[in-house]
């Protein structure tokens, strides 16, 4: 948004006999009206207040005009709003109402300190850049890049909103594993090709349970997708049973993390898993009565045809134990297509049937919230540094976290209530609005033609009836 363009008309094609005439003389006006639900959210949950304290800052208080939690705060709600670059914010430091949701006492920037920045009352690129770039420690000599983050306190605070998520502890958890890549394009540190996705990548690690982000952990790609995973659950798992230590839990993952390491953890720990199993000629051995049975069944129907069996199967080398297996025996078009997934689960509490269909399939709703994060921009990893691609990374967890929490606590019972991040920005948060800044009040005049003005009123009325944060 900018308010200082030339005023040169621009003449586009006629209206039957009436001229149409455009000029950006419009004064404030901005197109993401709707982001102030997002503070709202903010001012019940304190999510983006508790980020910013993840952060030490380093800097000579007197020199300091945007606080941490000013750069935070215009980061994560740009991001919930679309903008992912850092080039963004040039034009960005301009918009009043991104100032009103960053909290900043003068959203019109006119009282600050040096001419060239009034005006623009939040921080340009530059500034956002060294926040990022900041190394874990900071050297006493450092001129510029002085505000540390402390990763493990961004990692238990994920937890922390995911426990606050919850009135009453839940009886059984599900989490969930995977990985996925992330391209990158330049010479990043720990950049490395992977067969598998074909080009050069990060393979960072996610730990969801339902739709609460519990980890994003930014990996090299030239390790195994398990790599981590059981370090990431300890921590976790220790978090959640402190809060809450009758919970039952259970780690769910496919094949690229049924690993003796994890298994023989969970099974140390208490922990149930339910892990997809490479097959194997010994594994489609095992289920060849099933898979002739399914066979007659598509022959006779001409229909897709499913036969689950159970069995106690071990490794040769690798595993410590028998473990229980489920094989499904299934006859395709294509023809046969057989899956298997191993668990501690025992077949009173899941029988093997719904186990694969309910309870291991149920892991396809991750692949959901790895989108979102990716409509987030959690794959703007350009930096040089691999820790400065983890904030960056951690800067697109937390807009996630802040965009859920709007999901939970606001869009319930509306068309919304399980919409995607992208739709969300798109209905609710992008309204045009023109802006006005008194000495006593900031006037947001929300465009009369937004379509969806009952549901936006919905969504405002039970965000309000969530007590503010304390």
């Amino acid at each position: 948004m900018r308010t200082d363009c030339k005023q040169n008309d621009l003449e586009f094609h006629p209206l039957n006999q009436r001229e149409v005439t455009g000029r950006f003389d419009g004064g404030a006006i901005t197109s993401d009206g709707g982001g102030l639900l997002l503070r709202e959210v903010e001012k019940r949950t304190g999510i983006v207040e508790r980020f910013a304290r993840c952060f030490r800052d380093y800097r000579e208080e007197e020199r300091v005009e945007h606080t941490v939690q000013d750069l935070v705060g215009q980061r994560v709600y740009a991001l919930a709003l679309g903008y992912e670059d850092l080039n963004d914010h040039e034009e960005l430091r301009r918009d009043p109402l991104l100032a009103v949701l960053v909290e900043k006492g003068d959203p019109t920037g006119e009282s600050r300190v040096r001419e060239r920045d009034r005006g623009r009352a939040l921080a340009g690129k530059s500034t956002l850049n060294r926040l990022e770039l900041t190394e874990a420690a900071v050297a006493a000599e450092e001129r510029y890049k002085k505000i540390a983050l402390d990763n493990e306190a961004v990692d238990r605070l994920l937890v922390a909103i995911f426990l606050e998520g919850h009135a009453t502890p839940p009886e059984e958890i599900v989490l969930d594993l995977d990985a996925t890549d992330t391209p990158v394009h330049g010479n990043q540190a720990g950049r490395f090709f992977h067969g598998y996705y074909g080009h050069y990548c990060y393979l960072p690690l996610y730990l969801v349970c339902g739709d609460f982000l519990l980890r994003a952990r930014l990996r090299p790609s030239n390790i195994d997708a398990a790599a981590g995973s059981v370090e990431e659950l300890k921590g976790i798992v220790a978090q959640i049973r402190q809060a809450w230590p009758e919970v039952r839990i259970t780690v769910r993952g496919d094949a690229g993390f049924c690993r003796e390491e994890l298994m023989g953890w969970c099974e140390a720990e208490g922990v149930d898993y339910v892990l997809g199993l490479a097959k194997n000629e010994r594994l489609k051995a095992a289920i060849a009565p099933q898979f002739a049975e399914a066979a007659r069944e598509y022959g006779r129907t001409g229909k897709a045809a499913r036969v689950f069996t159970e069995f106690v199967y071990q490794t040769r080398e690798s595993w410590s134990q028998p473990r229980r297996v489920i094989g499904k025996a299934e006859h395709l078009e294509k023809g046969a297509n057989p899956r298997f997934v191993v668990t501690s689960l025992s077949a009173e509490r899941w029988e093997a049937r719904p186990l694969y269909e309910q309870l291991y399939c149920g892991r396809g709703e991750m692949e959901n919230r790895l989108k979102e994060q990716l409509m987030l921009f959690s794959d703007r990893t350009s930096t040089a540094y691999l820790q400065s691609n983890q904030i960056r990374l951690y800067f697109s967890s937390v807009a996630y976290v802040l965009m859920e929490a709007l999901r939970r606590l606001g869009l319930k019972g509306t068309e919304w209530a399980q919409a995607e991040c992208a739709t969300i920005r798109l209905k609710v948060l992008k309204i045009g609005a023109l802006i006005r800044i008194t000495v006593r009040r900031v006037w947001v005049s929300l465009a009369s033609g937004y379509p969806y003005l009952e549901g936006f009123e919905r969504v405002y009325a039970q965000l309000r009836a969530v007590p503010l944060r304390c």
